[in-house]
């Protein structure tokens, strides 16, 4: 198993920038295709990017095409997600996962590790 821990999140002004981080332990981020996700109050929680574990492949949600960027340290066995320009309907609990698989997937219930969350607020 792998124990997953997001950190970075915080209140950011419309435009800033932020770098998420996914602390991993117990086994190494580079066997697990990663994701992250975000859940915004009374929303479903929705894919933003993936990165697969055999060819780092990234994927994206179109919302964040351009501004966001995963990628990981397989020595720090962190992944993280850049994030840019930062509007307000980025605000959300952003949550990083782990699946076995080698292809990034857009469903959540895809994933079988999740870390507890960190909370993004970005005013305007």
């Amino acid at each position: 198993q792998v124990q997953l821990v997001e950190s970075g999140g915080g209140l950011v002004q419309a435009g800033d920038s932020l770098r998420l981080s996914c602390s991993a332990s117990g086994r190494t981020v580079s066997r697990y295709t990663m994701g992250w996700f975000r859940q915004a109050p009374g929303q479903e929680r929705a894919f933003v990017a993936g990165i697969s574990w055999n060819d780092d492949n990234t994927d994206y949600a179109d919302s964040v095409k351009g501004r966001f960027t995963i990628s990981r340290d397989n020595v720090k066995n962190t992944v993280y997600l850049h994030m840019n320009s930062l509007n307000v309907d980025d605000t959300a609990v952003y949550f990083c996962a782990a699946r076995t698989g080698s292809v990034v997937i857009v469903a959540w219930r895809d994933y079988d590790y999740w870390g507890p969350g960190t909370q993004v607020t970005v005013s305007s």
